[in-house]
């Protein structure tokens, strides 16, 4: 976990820590859309592949943003 959080603060010290937020968010985006289209335009219905897209995108979302944040913060 320390380590993380030290990769997590070296990003937060250079100067890419908006287009690394914005990277992530992009590859959330994506991940989310990936697991809508597979859930809504395939006869998959709701299965555990679907739901992992969309939820690990959401994540990819609004994590990225709040962990740099707060690595600011207490850094």
């Amino acid at each position: 976990m320390d380590d993380a959080l030290e990769l997590v603060d070296g990003i937060a010290d250079s100067e890419l820590e908006g287009a690394f937020v914005w990277l992530l968010r992009l590859v959330g985006l994506l991940a989310v859309a990936a697991g809508l289209g597979l859930w809504l335009l395939t006869d998959m219905g709701l299965l555990v592949l679907p739901l992992l897209l969309i939820v690990g995108g959401l994540a990819l979302l609004i994590v990225p943003g709040l962990l740099l944040s707060v690595a600011e913060l207490f850094g």
